[in-house]
């Protein structure tokens, strides 16, 4: 099997060729919606769950996982978005650094990656409404046909936003933000207003316990890493269509950090007050906890709802996320010719990627109903996100290695402080894929659990590469 793996003749050659091609794009982002696009992004409503599995130690583990990942993701993304203010973000990053073989499979990996996430939608979506509801409606979230349909109405709800563009789909991701942010203060005030409900001493938002090193917690501390506190490079897909890039990316990344730690460490504590470690719901524990918290004041169970359904729409504006970024992922591979011009091809009105747009939205729905096959939801959902955290992390490898050992083709030194924060997010990321293959919630069996997340990887590289190899012959 032979590749290209010749470094690009001339970088500044192929800036300039993206960003005559992105100058058709319309340029809708502007600060503030990239900075609740951030929060929307990068905190997740279910690890705060998995971060409460390990009780009062979760506040050292958030700590490390913000000190070994978080802290150099946000360096290297600012460094690189400032150098290369480009429309389809690490993907572009690969390419000059290295060549497109790289690209390609970073983008791909992040494509499938952002698939294995939209295709758990209707699970996610399903499973807070259930809770809204209360508990006459715990029967939804084991109800594969309601997930589907559910699922369906989703997608093509987010297939019509993304043809109309950021225009619209900015508003859904802003008002997701701060709905979120709402959300998570109710959550993070809850126990404070039910202080008297609580068991005396399990609430304490700011404990130091000093950590186990068991398999266990490491596992679950690498996914707070490589889950929890990813995402700042995503929204540079959308460079192109985004007003001052380099400035505003890199701004929304400083002002976006402190407040993302602070609602996962708050909220986490707030998970532990209200709910034991071995009940915690991993697909659902903010509405969870809301219920909960809500029934042990003994207010209207609307107001409860309300907030639940918060999270509801977070999900909603996070799958935009994800779909926005997920269907220009294509565009920029067929710019290079590595995909079909077809997926290049424009709205006429509003000039977006029409083509791609609907072929993510297909190729979601079919992996929801098959992720959804033979399995239980707790371990759909598990199985899903497992796999695609290693799709995922093995983008970051790349990431982490571009100021590491990309620079020379970029023609720029990176500080040593950066390369050493690169070192660490490498490390981490490397951790993080090791554990991967091994479950948190009970699973009918570990090992064939292991082999589905080995087996969808290898399989989709594979398939990676094949499309790779097929479209340089031609």
């Amino acid at each position: 099997m032979k590749t290209d793996t010749t470094p690009p003749a001339s970088v500044a050659d192929i800036e300039r060729d993206v960003e005559a091609r992105s100058a058709v794009l319309k340029k809708e982002l502007g600060l503030f919606d990239l900075v609740l696009t951030q929060v929307v992004f990068v905190v997740g409503t279910f690890w705060v769950g998995w971060a409460a599995k390990i009780g009062h130690e979760q506040n050292v583990f958030w700590i490390l996982a913000i000190v070994t990942f978080y802290l150099p993701l946000a360096a290297a993304v600012i460094f690189l978005v400032r150098l290369m203010p480009l429309e389809g973000g690490l993907y572009q990053w690969s390419k000059l650094a290295f060549n497109d073989f790289v690209a390609f499979m970073v983008g791909w990996n992040l494509w499938v990656f952002a698939i294995s996430i939209l295709a758990g939608t209707g699970l996610v979506v399903t499973t807070s409404i259930s809770y809204a509801i209360g508990p006459s409606a715990e029967w939804l979230r084991g109800s594969s046909k309601l997930i589907i349909l559910i699922s369906i109405i989703l997608v093509s709800a987010m297939v019509i936003a993304a043809t109309r563009g950021l225009a619209l789909g900015k508003w859904v991701h802003n008002v997701g933000g701060l709905v979120h942010m709402t959300t998570f203060a109710i959550l993070i005030l809850l126990p404070l207003v039910a202080i008297s409900q609580v068991l005396p001493g399990e609430y304490q938002p700011f404990a130091l316990q000093f950590p186990t090193f068991s398999a266990y917690n490491i596992n679950v501390a690498s996914k707070l890493a490589l889950g929890g506190l990813t995402g700042f490079e995503y929204i540079a897909i959308l460079a192109g269509e985004t007003r001052a890039p380099g400035r505003n990316i890199g701004r929304s990344v400083v002002i976006s950090t402190p407040i993302i730690a602070l609602m996962f460490i708050l909220g986490t504590s707030s998970v532990l007050a209200f709910v034991p470690r071995d009940r915690i719901d991993v697909i659902g524990p903010i509405p969870q906890v809301l219920s909960i918290g809500f029934q042990s004041v003994g207010w209207v169970g609307t107001i409860g709802s309300i907030a639940i359904l918060g999270i509801t729409v977070r999900t909603i504006a996070l799958m935009s996320i994800y779909f926005a970024g997920n269907t220009r992922l294509p565009m920029v591979a067929g710019w290079d010719r590595l995909l079909p011009a077809w997926f290049s091809r424009l709205h006429p009105k509003y000039k977006t990627p029409i083509n791609s747009i609907l072929f993510v939205g297909a190729v979601t729905l079919v992996l929801g109903v098959l992720s959804l096959a033979g399995v239980h939801a707790q371990e759909a959902f598990q199985l899903i996100d497992n796999a695609g955290g290693v799709f995922y992390a093995l983008t970051y490898l790349v990431l982490f290695a571009i100021p590491l050992f990309g620079m020379k083709a970029l023609d720029v030194k990176a500080p040593w402080w950066l390369k050493i924060a690169c070192a660490s997010g490498f490390i981490v990321t490397l951790i993080y894929i090791r554990f991967a293959i091994v479950p948190i919630t009970e699973v009918g069996s570990a090992l064939s659990f292991a082999l589905k997340v080995i087996g969808t990887v290898l399989i989709a590289n594979a398939v990676g590469v094949a499309i790779y190899v097929l479209r340089k012959r031609k």
